[in-house]
Protein backbone atom coordinates (compact mmCIF):
# COMPACT_ATOMS: atom_id res chain seq x y z
CA UNK A 1 0.00 0.00 0.00
CA UNK A 2 2.79 2.08 0.37
CA UNK A 3 2.86 3.22 -3.12
CA UNK A 4 -1.02 3.76 -3.17
CA UNK A 5 -1.73 7.54 -4.33
CA UNK A 6 -3.96 7.79 -1.91
CA UNK A 7 -1.64 7.18 1.28
CA UNK A 8 0.63 9.61 -0.63
CA UNK A 9 -2.07 12.18 -0.68
CA UNK A 10 -3.06 11.80 2.98
CA UNK A 11 0.45 12.30 4.53
CA UNK A 12 1.13 15.25 2.32
CA UNK A 13 -2.05 17.34 3.01
CA UNK A 14 -1.65 20.11 5.15
CA UNK A 15 -2.11 19.35 9.31
CA UNK A 16 -1.66 15.33 8.92
CA UNK A 17 2.07 15.34 9.62
CA UNK A 18 3.89 18.38 11.74
CA UNK A 19 6.52 16.75 14.28
CA UNK A 20 9.89 17.21 12.93
CA UNK A 21 10.82 13.05 12.91
CA UNK A 22 7.39 12.36 10.95
CA UNK A 23 8.36 14.09 8.08
CA UNK A 24 10.58 11.98 6.55
CA UNK A 25 7.53 9.79 5.62
CA UNK A 26 6.31 12.20 3.98
CA UNK A 27 9.32 12.46 1.32
CA UNK A 28 9.60 8.98 1.14
CA UNK A 29 7.13 6.51 2.62
CA UNK A 30 8.78 3.32 1.94
CA UNK A 31 12.22 4.41 2.10
CA UNK A 32 11.50 6.16 6.10
CA UNK A 33 10.18 2.47 6.80
CA UNK A 34 6.97 3.13 6.79
CA UNK A 35 3.63 0.55 6.73
CA UNK A 36 0.27 1.25 6.94
CA UNK A 37 -2.60 -0.97 7.97
CA UNK A 38 -6.15 -0.65 6.75
CA UNK A 39 -8.34 -1.75 9.23
CA UNK A 40 -12.16 -3.02 8.55
CA UNK A 41 -13.73 0.15 9.88
CA UNK A 42 -11.67 1.39 6.93
CA UNK A 43 -9.42 3.56 9.95
CA UNK A 44 -5.91 3.76 8.16
CA UNK A 45 -3.21 3.25 11.00
CA UNK A 46 0.64 3.92 9.85
CA UNK A 47 3.53 3.24 11.81
CA UNK A 48 7.58 3.91 11.63
CA UNK A 49 10.06 1.20 11.30
CA UNK A 50 10.25 0.90 15.37
CA UNK A 51 6.29 -1.14 14.57
CA UNK A 52 5.22 2.35 16.49
CA UNK A 53 1.95 4.22 14.77
CA UNK A 54 3.03 8.09 14.11
CA UNK A 55 -0.58 8.40 12.28
CA UNK A 56 -3.98 7.60 12.20
CA UNK A 57 -6.92 8.65 10.22
CA UNK A 58 -10.05 7.94 9.14
CA UNK A 59 -11.10 5.81 5.62
CA UNK A 60 -11.27 9.62 4.25
CA UNK A 61 -7.81 10.34 5.27
CA UNK A 62 -8.60 12.92 7.99
CA UNK A 63 -6.48 12.40 10.94
CA UNK A 64 -7.76 11.43 13.85
CA UNK A 65 -3.72 11.51 15.88
CA UNK A 66 -0.22 12.35 15.72
CA UNK A 67 2.33 10.50 17.59
CA UNK A 68 6.25 11.86 17.95
CA UNK A 69 8.46 8.83 19.85
CA UNK A 70 11.86 9.31 20.71
CA UNK A 71 14.42 7.19 18.89
CA UNK A 72 16.58 4.93 21.03
CA UNK A 73 18.53 1.58 20.06
CA UNK A 74 19.24 0.46 23.74
CA UNK A 75 15.21 -0.09 25.05
CA UNK A 76 11.61 0.39 24.00
CA UNK A 77 10.31 3.57 22.24
CA UNK A 78 9.31 6.12 24.35
CA UNK A 79 6.22 9.05 23.32
CA UNK A 80 6.92 12.76 23.58
CA UNK A 81 4.39 14.44 22.26
CA UNK A 82 0.80 13.48 20.99
CA UNK A 83 -1.85 16.07 18.55
CA UNK A 84 -5.23 15.26 18.90
CA UNK A 85 -7.89 16.38 16.37
CA UNK A 86 -11.16 16.62 18.17
CA UNK A 87 -14.89 16.84 16.46
CA UNK A 88 -15.04 19.93 16.19
CA UNK A 89 -11.56 20.82 14.21
CA UNK A 90 -9.51 22.15 16.90
CA UNK A 91 -5.96 20.06 17.97
CA UNK A 92 -5.20 19.39 21.54
CA UNK A 93 -1.55 18.37 22.32
CA UNK A 94 -0.76 15.44 25.41
CA UNK A 95 3.20 15.86 26.64
CA UNK A 96 4.18 12.93 29.03
CA UNK A 97 4.93 14.42 31.92
CA UNK A 98 4.63 17.73 31.10
CA UNK A 99 3.44 18.78 34.48
CA UNK A 100 5.95 17.83 37.15
CA UNK A 101 5.14 19.23 41.23
CA UNK A 102 8.32 18.98 43.29
CA UNK A 103 8.18 18.77 46.89
CA UNK A 104 11.55 19.33 48.97
CA UNK A 105 11.98 18.50 52.14
CA UNK A 106 14.69 18.95 55.16
CA UNK A 107 15.76 15.19 56.42
CA UNK A 108 19.09 16.06 57.60
CA UNK A 109 17.60 16.40 61.02
CA UNK A 110 16.08 12.82 61.55
CA UNK A 111 18.22 10.45 63.07
CA UNK A 112 19.76 8.24 60.45
CA UNK A 113 18.68 9.45 57.15
CA UNK A 114 21.50 8.83 55.27
CA UNK A 115 20.40 4.92 55.36
CA UNK A 116 17.03 6.14 54.07
CA UNK A 117 16.34 4.80 50.69
CA UNK A 118 13.60 5.41 47.57
CA UNK A 119 11.47 3.16 49.33
CA UNK A 120 11.64 4.87 52.95
CA UNK A 121 10.59 8.10 51.37
CA UNK A 122 7.40 6.22 49.44
CA UNK A 123 6.51 5.24 52.65
CA UNK A 124 6.56 8.52 54.00
CA UNK A 125 4.36 9.92 50.99
CA UNK A 126 2.31 7.24 51.33
CA UNK A 127 1.01 7.97 55.08
CA UNK A 128 0.73 11.52 54.18
CA UNK A 129 -1.14 11.09 51.54
CA UNK A 130 -2.88 8.09 53.22
CA UNK A 131 -2.53 6.16 49.83
CA UNK A 132 -0.97 2.24 49.82
CA UNK A 133 2.54 2.06 49.69
CA UNK A 134 2.01 0.44 46.11
CA UNK A 135 -0.04 3.11 44.45
CA UNK A 136 3.07 5.61 45.37
CA UNK A 137 5.56 2.93 44.40
CA UNK A 138 3.54 2.30 41.23
CA UNK A 139 4.07 6.43 39.94
CA UNK A 140 6.75 7.35 42.05
CA UNK A 141 10.02 5.73 40.37
CA UNK A 142 13.20 5.78 41.80
CA UNK A 143 14.33 9.19 39.61
CA UNK A 144 11.46 10.96 41.50
CA UNK A 145 13.22 10.29 44.57
CA UNK A 146 16.40 11.58 45.36
CA UNK A 147 17.90 12.75 49.01
CA UNK A 148 21.18 14.71 48.39
CA UNK A 149 24.65 14.33 50.46
CA UNK A 150 23.15 17.04 52.85
CA UNK A 151 20.14 15.63 53.91
CA UNK A 152 17.69 17.05 51.33
CA UNK A 153 15.18 15.14 49.56
CA UNK A 154 13.61 15.67 46.39
CA UNK A 155 9.83 14.52 45.21
CA UNK A 156 8.82 15.05 41.62
CA UNK A 157 5.39 13.91 41.16
CA UNK A 158 5.46 13.65 37.06
CA UNK A 159 1.47 14.04 35.64
CA UNK A 160 0.93 13.97 31.42
CA UNK A 161 -0.31 17.01 30.65
CA UNK A 162 -2.83 18.29 27.53
CA UNK A 163 -2.15 21.47 26.01
CA UNK A 164 -4.50 23.49 23.55
CA UNK A 165 -2.87 24.10 20.47
CA UNK A 166 -3.35 27.68 18.93
CA UNK A 167 -1.91 26.92 15.61
CA UNK A 168 -2.66 22.77 15.55
CA UNK A 169 1.02 22.32 16.82
CA UNK A 170 3.03 22.89 19.98
CA UNK A 171 4.31 25.89 18.84
CA UNK A 172 1.59 27.82 20.53
CA UNK A 173 0.63 25.73 23.09
CA UNK A 174 -1.79 26.54 26.20
CA UNK A 175 -1.61 24.20 29.05
CA UNK A 176 -4.90 23.00 29.91
CA UNK A 177 -5.65 19.91 32.00
CA UNK A 178 -3.42 16.94 33.24
CA UNK A 179 -3.54 13.45 34.30
CA UNK A 180 -1.60 10.35 35.73
CA UNK A 181 1.21 9.82 33.82
CA UNK A 182 0.68 6.54 31.81
CA UNK A 183 3.01 4.20 30.61
CA UNK A 184 2.38 4.99 27.04
CA UNK A 185 5.25 2.26 25.85
CA UNK A 186 3.13 -0.50 27.79
CA UNK A 187 -0.43 0.57 28.65
CA UNK A 188 -1.54 -0.81 32.05
CA UNK A 189 -3.83 1.38 34.01
CA UNK A 190 -6.52 3.64 33.27
CA UNK A 191 -5.93 6.98 34.91
CA UNK A 192 -7.38 9.62 36.82
CA UNK A 193 -7.64 13.61 34.98
CA UNK A 194 -7.05 16.64 36.98
CA UNK A 195 -8.79 19.92 35.64
CA UNK A 196 -11.63 17.98 33.27
CA UNK A 197 -13.57 20.92 33.68
CA UNK A 198 -11.01 22.44 31.63
CA UNK A 199 -11.08 20.05 28.85
CA UNK A 200 -11.90 21.57 25.58
CA UNK A 201 -15.42 19.24 24.83
CA UNK A 202 -14.25 16.13 23.19
CA UNK A 203 -10.72 16.06 24.52
CA UNK A 204 -11.41 12.55 26.37
CA UNK A 205 -12.79 10.32 24.30
CA UNK A 206 -10.01 11.60 21.38
CA UNK A 207 -7.43 10.99 24.46
CA UNK A 208 -9.59 7.37 24.74
CA UNK A 209 -8.98 7.02 20.83
CA UNK A 210 -5.21 7.33 21.10
CA UNK A 211 -5.03 5.03 24.00
CA UNK A 212 -7.08 1.86 22.90
CA UNK A 213 -4.94 2.53 19.54
CA UNK A 214 -1.97 1.89 21.65
CA UNK A 215 -3.35 -0.53 23.83
CA UNK A 216 -4.42 -2.70 20.78
CA UNK A 217 -1.02 -2.55 19.16
CA UNK A 218 0.65 -3.44 22.63
CA UNK A 219 -1.33 -6.32 22.94
CA UNK A 220 -1.14 -7.68 19.50
CA UNK A 221 -1.18 -11.40 19.01
CA UNK A 222 -0.66 -11.57 22.70
CA UNK A 223 -3.56 -14.81 24.29
CA UNK A 224 -5.04 -12.64 26.49
CA UNK A 225 -4.94 -8.98 26.37
CA UNK A 226 -3.81 -7.14 29.48
CA UNK A 227 -6.69 -6.03 32.03
CA UNK A 228 -6.59 -2.49 33.02
CA UNK A 229 -7.30 -0.84 36.21
CA UNK A 230 -8.08 2.58 37.28
CA UNK A 231 -5.76 3.83 39.09
CA UNK A 232 -4.34 7.49 40.94
CA UNK A 233 -3.49 9.39 44.07
CA UNK A 234 -6.34 9.31 44.48
CA UNK A 235 -8.93 8.43 42.38
CA UNK A 236 -12.21 10.27 41.54
CA UNK A 237 -14.74 7.97 40.65
CA UNK A 238 -17.51 9.34 38.86
CA UNK A 239 -20.26 8.43 36.48
CA UNK A 240 -18.44 10.60 33.41
CA UNK A 241 -15.68 8.70 34.20
CA UNK A 242 -17.24 5.42 33.92
CA UNK A 243 -19.63 5.69 30.88
CA UNK A 244 -15.84 7.27 28.66
CA UNK A 245 -14.12 4.02 30.33
CA UNK A 246 -17.15 1.96 29.18
CA UNK A 247 -17.12 3.11 25.47
CA UNK A 248 -13.48 1.65 25.05
CA UNK A 249 -13.21 -1.00 27.43
CA UNK A 250 -15.57 -3.23 29.51
CA UNK A 251 -15.54 -3.04 32.87
CA UNK A 252 -15.87 -6.91 35.09
CA UNK A 253 -15.68 -7.89 38.07
CA UNK A 254 -13.20 -11.04 39.15
CA UNK A 255 -16.53 -12.82 40.54
CA UNK A 256 -19.02 -10.89 39.23
CA UNK A 257 -22.31 -9.00 39.76
CA UNK A 258 -22.51 -5.04 38.64
CA UNK A 259 -19.06 -2.80 38.53
CA UNK A 260 -20.77 0.35 38.37
CA UNK A 261 -21.33 0.52 42.66
CA UNK A 262 -17.83 -0.88 43.44
CA UNK A 263 -16.66 1.73 40.90
CA UNK A 264 -18.20 4.42 42.44
CA UNK A 265 -16.80 3.49 45.15
CA UNK A 266 -13.19 5.35 45.89
CA UNK A 267 -11.61 2.77 48.11
CA UNK A 268 -13.11 0.10 46.00
CA UNK A 269 -12.79 1.48 42.01
CA UNK A 270 -9.58 -0.60 41.49
CA UNK A 271 -11.22 -3.63 42.19
CA UNK A 272 -13.12 -3.22 38.42
CA UNK A 273 -10.67 -5.13 35.54
CA UNK A 274 -11.30 -3.28 32.40
CA UNK A 275 -10.84 -5.04 29.33
CA UNK A 276 -11.24 -3.60 26.01
CA UNK A 277 -14.24 -3.89 24.21
CA UNK A 278 -15.37 -5.28 20.55
CA UNK A 279 -16.57 -2.59 19.39
CA UNK A 280 -14.97 0.86 20.43
CA UNK A 281 -15.96 4.05 18.66
CA UNK A 282 -14.84 5.23 15.44
CA UNK A 283 -14.86 9.02 14.52
CA UNK A 284 -15.56 10.26 10.57
CA UNK A 285 -15.42 13.29 8.92
CA UNK A 286 -17.48 14.79 6.54
CA UNK A 287 -15.72 18.25 5.32
CA UNK A 288 -18.24 19.22 2.87
CA UNK A 289 -20.67 19.36 5.57
CA UNK A 290 -18.23 20.30 8.47
CA UNK A 291 -19.37 17.02 10.20
CA UNK A 292 -18.32 14.42 12.66
CA UNK A 293 -19.68 11.65 13.09
CA UNK A 294 -18.83 9.09 15.82
CA UNK A 295 -20.50 5.43 15.48
CA UNK A 296 -20.36 2.29 18.04
CA UNK A 297 -20.92 -1.05 16.62
CA UNK A 298 -24.08 -0.16 13.87
CA UNK A 299 -25.11 2.82 16.13
CA UNK A 300 -24.54 6.43 15.30
CA UNK A 301 -23.53 7.53 19.51
CA UNK A 302 -22.75 11.66 18.49
CA UNK A 303 -22.92 14.04 15.10
CA UNK A 304 -20.57 17.56 16.19
CA UNK A 305 -21.02 19.88 13.65
CA UNK A 306 -18.47 22.48 13.58
CA UNK A 307 -20.16 25.65 11.98
CA UNK A 308 -22.66 25.22 14.78
CA UNK A 309 -23.09 28.64 17.04
CA UNK A 310 -24.38 26.32 19.98
CA UNK A 311 -21.24 24.54 20.76
CA UNK A 312 -23.09 21.51 21.53
CA UNK A 313 -22.81 18.26 19.66
CA UNK A 314 -26.26 15.94 18.58
CA UNK A 315 -26.24 12.73 21.32
CA UNK A 316 -27.73 9.24 20.87
CA UNK A 317 -31.21 9.57 23.44
CA UNK A 318 -30.68 8.33 26.84
CA UNK A 319 -33.22 5.13 27.41
CA UNK A 320 -35.42 7.49 28.85
CA UNK A 321 -35.09 9.99 26.09
CA UNK A 322 -33.06 12.84 27.32
CA UNK A 323 -30.27 13.88 25.57
CA UNK A 324 -29.02 17.18 26.63
CA UNK A 325 -30.68 20.74 25.66
CA UNK A 326 -32.56 18.75 23.57
CA UNK A 327 -30.46 18.21 20.56
CA UNK A 328 -30.99 14.20 19.29
CA UNK A 329 -29.73 12.48 16.49
CA UNK A 330 -31.28 9.41 15.32
CA UNK A 331 -31.54 6.91 12.15
CA UNK A 332 -34.31 6.12 9.78
CA UNK A 333 -34.29 4.74 6.46
CA UNK A 334 -30.50 5.46 5.53
CA UNK A 335 -30.90 8.96 6.60
CA UNK A 336 -29.17 10.70 9.71
CA UNK A 337 -31.29 13.05 11.13
CA UNK A 338 -30.24 16.06 13.44
CA UNK A 339 -32.94 17.10 15.87
CA UNK A 340 -33.43 20.40 17.09
CA UNK A 341 -35.77 21.82 19.09
CA UNK A 342 -37.26 23.24 16.00
CA UNK A 343 -35.99 21.98 13.36
CA UNK A 344 -34.49 18.78 12.18
CA UNK A 345 -31.41 19.05 9.90
CA UNK A 346 -31.04 15.69 7.04
CA UNK A 347 -28.14 14.08 5.98
CA UNK A 348 -27.70 10.88 4.20
CA UNK A 349 -25.77 8.34 5.29
CA UNK A 350 -22.37 7.56 3.51
CA UNK A 351 -21.45 3.54 2.86
CA UNK A 352 -17.91 4.99 4.24
CA UNK A 353 -19.48 4.58 7.58
CA UNK A 354 -19.93 1.05 7.43
CA UNK A 355 -23.85 -0.61 8.04
CA UNK A 356 -25.97 1.66 10.51
CA UNK A 357 -28.91 0.20 12.25
CA UNK A 358 -32.09 2.54 12.36
CA UNK A 359 -32.86 4.34 15.67
CA UNK A 360 -35.10 2.39 18.21
CA UNK A 361 -37.06 4.88 20.53
CA UNK A 362 -36.04 5.03 24.02
CA UNK A 363 -38.97 3.44 26.13
CA UNK A 364 -40.01 7.09 27.56
CA UNK A 365 -39.43 10.31 25.68
CA UNK A 366 -38.99 13.53 27.99
CA UNK A 367 -41.86 15.61 28.58
CA UNK A 368 -41.05 19.26 27.47
CA UNK A 369 -42.17 22.14 29.47
CA UNK A 370 -41.79 25.60 27.40
CA UNK A 371 -39.33 26.81 25.12
CA UNK A 372 -35.40 25.62 24.50
CA UNK A 373 -32.03 27.24 26.58
CA UNK A 374 -32.45 30.10 24.13
CA UNK A 375 -35.54 31.48 26.06
CA UNK A 376 -33.60 32.59 28.66
CA UNK A 377 -32.10 35.78 26.63
CA UNK A 378 -35.72 36.77 26.24
CA UNK A 379 -35.24 37.27 22.46
CA UNK A 380 -31.76 38.81 22.59
CA UNK A 381 -29.66 35.53 22.07
CA UNK A 382 -26.09 37.17 21.76
CA UNK A 383 -24.06 36.12 18.38
CA UNK A 384 -21.41 33.44 19.25
CA UNK A 385 -18.98 32.39 16.79
CA UNK A 386 -19.00 28.54 16.77
CA UNK A 387 -15.03 28.31 18.06
CA UNK A 388 -15.72 30.64 20.56
CA UNK A 389 -18.62 28.52 21.86
CA UNK A 390 -16.83 25.02 21.80
CA UNK A 391 -13.73 26.70 23.42
CA UNK A 392 -15.82 28.35 26.53
CA UNK A 393 -13.32 26.47 28.81
CA UNK A 394 -11.36 28.00 31.76
CA UNK A 395 -7.68 27.53 30.68
CA UNK A 396 -5.08 27.97 33.67
CA UNK A 397 -1.70 28.57 34.04
CA UNK A 398 0.55 25.93 35.00
CA UNK A 399 3.28 27.97 36.78
CA UNK A 400 2.65 31.36 38.78
CA UNK A 401 1.00 33.80 36.26
CA UNK A 402 -1.74 35.42 37.85
CA UNK A 403 -5.20 33.78 37.34
CA UNK A 404 -7.15 35.71 34.74
CA UNK A 405 -10.60 37.12 35.84
CA UNK A 406 -13.08 34.41 34.61
CA UNK A 407 -10.91 31.52 36.04
CA UNK A 408 -10.95 32.79 40.08
CA UNK A 409 -14.76 33.17 39.37
CA UNK A 410 -15.71 29.06 39.95
CA UNK A 411 -13.49 29.14 43.28
CA UNK A 412 -16.24 31.65 44.69
CA UNK A 413 -18.91 30.15 43.54
CA UNK A 414 -18.39 26.93 44.41
CA UNK A 415 -17.34 27.61 48.00
CA UNK A 416 -20.54 30.21 48.29
CA UNK A 417 -22.60 26.72 46.70
CA UNK A 418 -21.31 24.78 49.67
CA UNK A 419 -21.36 26.96 52.25
CA UNK A 420 -25.07 27.97 51.61
CA UNK A 421 -25.76 24.40 51.86
CA UNK A 422 -23.76 23.36 54.68
CA UNK A 423 -24.75 26.22 57.15
CA UNK A 424 -28.46 26.06 58.08
CA UNK A 425 -28.54 29.51 59.02
CA UNK A 426 -27.52 31.00 55.37
CA UNK A 427 -29.41 27.71 53.61
CA UNK A 428 -32.66 28.81 55.78
CA UNK A 429 -32.52 32.58 54.47
CA UNK A 430 -31.80 31.92 50.47
CA UNK A 431 -34.25 29.36 50.55
CA UNK A 432 -36.92 32.23 51.46
CA UNK A 433 -35.49 34.49 48.65
CA UNK A 434 -38.22 35.24 46.14
CA UNK A 435 -35.50 36.92 43.78
CA UNK A 436 -31.97 36.33 43.00
CA UNK A 437 -29.98 38.90 41.09
CA UNK A 438 -25.74 37.50 39.82
CA UNK A 439 -23.99 39.98 38.06
CA UNK A 440 -20.74 38.81 36.36
CA UNK A 441 -20.55 35.40 37.73
CA UNK A 442 -19.82 34.17 33.76
CA UNK A 443 -18.21 31.28 34.25
CA UNK A 444 -19.71 29.68 37.13
CA UNK A 445 -23.73 30.71 37.13
CA UNK A 446 -24.99 27.59 37.60
CA UNK A 447 -23.03 27.39 40.83
CA UNK A 448 -24.98 30.65 41.78
CA UNK A 449 -28.58 29.33 40.89
CA UNK A 450 -30.76 28.18 43.23
CA UNK A 451 -32.85 25.32 42.11
CA UNK A 452 -34.64 23.95 44.90
CA UNK A 453 -38.30 26.10 44.65
CA UNK A 454 -39.45 28.76 42.00
CA UNK A 455 -37.86 32.08 42.32
CA UNK A 456 -36.76 34.28 39.91
CA UNK A 457 -33.18 35.06 38.74
CA UNK A 458 -31.87 38.10 36.88
CA UNK A 459 -28.55 37.08 35.36
CA UNK A 460 -26.01 40.25 34.08
CA UNK A 461 -23.90 38.61 31.76
CA UNK A 462 -20.47 40.25 30.05
CA UNK A 463 -19.00 37.32 28.31
CA UNK A 464 -21.76 36.01 25.55
CA UNK A 465 -20.12 32.36 25.37
CA UNK A 466 -19.88 31.41 28.81
CA UNK A 467 -23.50 32.32 29.74
CA UNK A 468 -24.72 30.70 26.72
CA UNK A 469 -22.45 27.57 28.29
CA UNK A 470 -24.52 28.03 31.43
CA UNK A 471 -27.81 29.01 30.13
CA UNK A 472 -26.98 25.16 28.40
CA UNK A 473 -26.11 23.77 32.02
CA UNK A 474 -29.22 25.12 33.42
CA UNK A 475 -31.52 24.02 31.04
CA UNK A 476 -30.18 20.33 31.55
CA UNK A 477 -30.64 20.81 34.87
CA UNK A 478 -34.17 21.70 34.76
CA UNK A 479 -35.08 19.07 32.02
CA UNK A 480 -33.17 16.35 34.08
CA UNK A 481 -35.37 17.08 37.45
CA UNK A 482 -38.59 17.16 35.17
CA UNK A 483 -38.67 21.16 36.23
CA UNK A 484 -38.46 22.98 32.71
CA UNK A 485 -41.48 24.65 33.69
CA UNK A 486 -39.47 26.63 35.56
CA UNK A 487 -37.31 28.26 33.04
CA UNK A 488 -39.48 31.60 32.67
CA UNK A 489 -37.88 32.22 35.89
CA UNK A 490 -34.48 32.94 34.73
CA UNK A 491 -33.77 36.21 32.51
CA UNK A 492 -29.93 36.60 30.91
CA UNK A 493 -29.52 40.23 30.36
CA UNK A 494 -26.16 42.08 28.98
CA UNK A 495 -24.50 43.56 31.88
CA UNK A 496 -23.79 46.47 29.65
CA UNK A 497 -27.05 48.50 28.91
CA UNK A 498 -29.59 46.21 30.87
CA UNK A 499 -27.64 46.43 34.37
CA UNK A 500 -29.07 49.98 35.82
CA UNK A 501 -32.21 48.57 35.46
CA UNK A 502 -31.47 45.35 36.87
CA UNK A 503 -30.19 47.27 40.48
CA UNK A 504 -33.34 49.87 40.16
CA UNK A 505 -35.10 46.83 41.34
CA UNK A 506 -35.46 44.97 44.33
CA UNK A 507 -33.52 41.51 45.21
CA UNK A 508 -33.29 39.24 48.31
CA UNK A 509 -30.23 37.66 47.12
CA UNK A 510 -27.36 39.34 44.99
CA UNK A 511 -23.89 38.24 43.87
CA UNK A 512 -21.88 40.69 42.60
CA UNK A 513 -18.68 40.34 41.26
CA UNK A 514 -16.34 43.35 40.75
CA UNK A 515 -14.27 43.22 37.20
CA UNK A 516 -10.69 43.71 37.75
CA UNK A 517 -10.54 46.95 35.81
CA UNK A 518 -12.42 48.58 38.49
CA UNK A 519 -10.36 47.27 41.38
CA UNK A 520 -7.80 50.58 40.83
CA UNK A 521 -10.77 52.89 40.43
CA UNK A 522 -12.37 54.63 43.52
CA UNK A 523 -15.34 56.29 41.55
CA UNK A 524 -16.77 52.18 40.66
CA UNK A 525 -16.12 51.14 43.30
CA UNK A 526 -18.44 53.42 44.98
CA UNK A 527 -20.93 53.54 42.03
CA UNK A 528 -20.87 49.31 42.75
CA UNK A 529 -21.85 49.78 46.38
CA UNK A 530 -24.43 52.27 46.62
CA UNK A 531 -25.39 49.92 43.60
CA UNK A 532 -25.78 46.84 46.06
CA UNK A 533 -27.42 49.08 48.79
CA UNK A 534 -30.42 49.99 46.03
CA UNK A 535 -30.90 47.07 44.82
CA UNK A 536 -30.60 44.77 48.24
CA UNK A 537 -34.35 44.49 49.81
CA UNK A 538 -33.76 44.87 54.35
CA UNK A 539 -32.75 41.21 55.66
CA UNK A 540 -31.34 40.30 52.23
CA UNK A 541 -28.01 39.13 51.78
CA UNK A 542 -25.05 39.98 49.13
CA UNK A 543 -21.85 37.78 48.32
CA UNK A 544 -19.93 40.65 46.81
CA UNK A 545 -15.89 40.32 45.12
CA UNK A 546 -14.03 42.92 44.98
CA UNK A 547 -10.75 44.65 46.50
CA UNK A 548 -9.42 45.74 50.36
CA UNK A 549 -10.26 49.07 49.18
CA UNK A 550 -14.41 47.95 48.47
CA UNK A 551 -14.82 47.78 52.54
CA UNK A 552 -15.19 51.58 53.61
CA UNK A 553 -17.83 51.97 50.19
CA UNK A 554 -19.92 49.20 51.26
CA UNK A 555 -19.87 50.81 54.82
CA UNK A 556 -20.98 54.05 53.34
CA UNK A 557 -23.50 52.83 51.95
CA UNK A 558 -25.54 51.33 54.45
CA UNK A 559 -24.28 48.06 54.17
CA UNK A 560 -22.89 45.69 56.87
CA UNK A 561 -19.84 42.88 56.47
CA UNK A 562 -20.82 40.21 57.91
CA UNK A 563 -17.50 38.94 57.25
CA UNK A 564 -14.98 38.99 54.42
CA UNK A 565 -12.17 36.58 53.11
CA UNK A 566 -9.45 36.23 50.99
CA UNK A 567 -10.20 34.48 47.99
CA UNK A 568 -6.81 32.67 48.27
CA UNK A 569 -7.72 31.28 51.88
CA UNK A 570 -10.95 29.51 50.24
CA UNK A 571 -10.54 25.61 50.44
CA UNK A 572 -12.04 25.59 46.57
CA UNK A 573 -8.54 27.08 45.78
CA UNK A 574 -6.22 25.56 48.32
CA UNK A 575 -7.73 22.44 46.13
CA UNK A 576 -6.73 23.94 42.87
CA UNK A 577 -2.84 24.40 44.56
CA UNK A 578 -2.76 20.52 45.07
CA UNK A 579 -2.62 19.96 41.66
CA UNK A 580 -1.12 23.30 40.35
CA UNK A 581 0.79 24.42 44.08
CA UNK A 582 2.12 27.60 42.28
CA UNK A 583 -1.09 28.80 41.62
CA UNK A 584 -1.07 32.53 41.88
CA UNK A 585 -4.51 34.96 42.49
CA UNK A 586 -5.24 38.52 41.78
CA UNK A 587 -3.20 40.01 44.95
CA UNK A 588 -6.21 41.14 47.26
CA UNK A 589 -9.87 39.69 45.90
CA UNK A 590 -11.71 39.51 48.91
CA UNK A 591 -15.60 38.35 48.86
CA UNK A 592 -17.82 40.00 51.53
CA UNK A 593 -20.70 38.29 52.89
CA UNK A 594 -22.64 41.41 53.52
CA UNK A 595 -26.42 42.50 54.20
CA UNK A 596 -28.80 45.60 54.74
CA UNK A 597 -30.15 46.10 58.31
Amino acid sequence: MSDDPQILSILTQPGSLTFPSNLPFAKDFAAAGGRVVRHSSGHLVFYGPDHRRFLATDPEGNPLHECEWSATSDGPATLLRARLKLDWGQWVGLKPGGLVNSTQLDLSKKPGWRRLCADDLRQMAAQAMQVPFEEVKFFYGDEDLVIDKLGHATIRHKKDAFYLLEDETFARAKFMACMGAMHWSRIDFLPVVELFQSLLPGTGSAAFELIRGLYDDQNQGQSQPLPLRYRGIPTYPSDAAYRLFSGFFTPHLPRGGDPLPIFMDQSRSHEVLWLPSSDPPRRYFNQARRLCITIKGETVQKVTKADDPAGLPFVKPAPNGFAPCDRRVTVTGGTLLLHHPKEIVRVPLSPTWGPIKDTVPPSQGVTRIGEGWQSVFAGQLPPVEPAQAFSAVLIYPDDDREIGELESQPFVADYLQDLIEQVPELSARVGRSATVLIDGFDAALTACLRLDAPRTHTVLYRRPAFAQKQAQFLWNQLAQTNHLDRLPHFIFLPAVGAGEEAYRQAHDILFTWTPFADFARPERLQEGSRRIATALRPGGLAFFVGPAAAQRHLATAGLTILQQTPVEQLPTFAMHRTILPTARLKPGLLLYLTTKR
